[in-house]
């Protein structure tokens, strides 16, 4: 086996780049949008008067970093790429109550993604990168078998730490830890309108701290989900909405009561646009963790020389 690591950085793609399929088709999400409220009567909700957010808060959320790209020739002949990638996962704790927060679970791995076969594992100095076999070597097929290690390792983090009455939100869909109780999952970017024109002005009319009804979306799994505007200046008619979603086996009333939840929780921690860039859907809690992971990472330049030495 030959190891060859690609000269350019890897923040710029690579030197050769497979042709990148066309923007994704319209929305087949199944949408039921009488959980809460009948379609006819959807109207912006404010949270319960009184209600108060739980004592204590985690949050999850996971990091990724392509160190180098490579290519690996095998004892046929046949060359094949692949990606030398780093990524971590962690927990911070947010005691309300006290006003507080700590990282309270921190983890890191590396992989090196190839459809080679029989690999070994290869070192960086003390650094190791050990095989990490998908089925094809296409850009999308590398950066996706990236993605749900990284996933994996959130979700394995996702149980620790839980404490009785908490609220756990995890930064991305929660697909895999939708057993877990009290678990949100967060998601600050949207791709996809999935609502019908009249519900999505429903959307885009919400003020701070205001939600839309629960309803529930079906793609290729099933969640009760709903809309909701952080606090920030007025801006474009998406700015600062996220979505929430929780377990779909959950009641409708335990996913209204979530959602109320949700609503005086979440704005606690929206970021400030002249300290993020992505304020305020990207929350101050889940900015600390994602400095502290990515410094964890270690030094790209330096990760990328040693991977460059081992393969001379």
């Amino acid at each position: 086996m030959k190891l060859h690591v690609d000269a350019w950085d890897p923040a710029y793609g690579q030197s050769f780049d497979a042709s990148e399929s066309g923007p994704p088709g319209q929305s087949t999400a199944q949408i039921q949008p009488d959980v809460e409220l009948p379609a006819d009567a959807w109207r912006a909700i404010d949270p319960p008067a009184g209600l108060a957010p739980p004592g204590s808060v985690l949050i999850v959320d996971g990091v990724q970093r392509i160190d180098a790209r490579v290519w690996i020739t095998d004892d046929e002949g046949t060359t094949h790429p692949g990606v030398a990638a780093s990524y971590a996962a962690g927990v911070v704790c947010c005691e309300l109550e006290r006003g507080s927060a700590r990282v309270a679970t921190t983890r890191i791995e590396r992989g090196l993604f190839t459809p080679a076969e029989n690999l070994a594992a290869v070192g960086a100095g003390n650094v190791r990168y050990p095989p990490r076999r998908i089925s094809r070597g296409e850009p999308k097929d590398l950066a996706l078998g990236v993605q749900r290690h990284m996933r994996a390792l959130e979700v394995g983090v996702s149980g620790e730490e839980r404490t009785d009455g908490d609220l756990l939100i995890v930064d991305g869909p929660l697909q895999e830890r939708a057993h877990l109780p009290r678990a949100l999952g967060y998601i600050k970017t949207h791709r996809v309108e999935y609502l019908p024109t009249e519900l999505t002005a429903v959307v885009t009319g919400l003020r701070g701290g205001q939600r839309t009804p629960v309803f529930v979306l079906g793609t290729s799994w099933h969640r009760f989900a709903w809309y909701l505007r952080l606090p920030g200046p007025a801006g474009a008619p998406w700015s600062g909405i996220v979505r929430a979603e929780c377990s779909a086996d959950l009641t409708p009333a335990d996913a209204v009561a979530l959602a109320h939840l949700s609503a005086v929780t979440l704005p606690r921690f929206a970021s400030q646009a002249y300290k993020d860039p992505r304020a305020p859907q990207n929350l101050v809690p889940i900015a600390g963790l994602e400095r502290k992971l990515r410094a964890m990472l270690g030094d790209a330049r330096l990760l990328h020389r040693a991977l460059s030495r081992a393969a001379a």
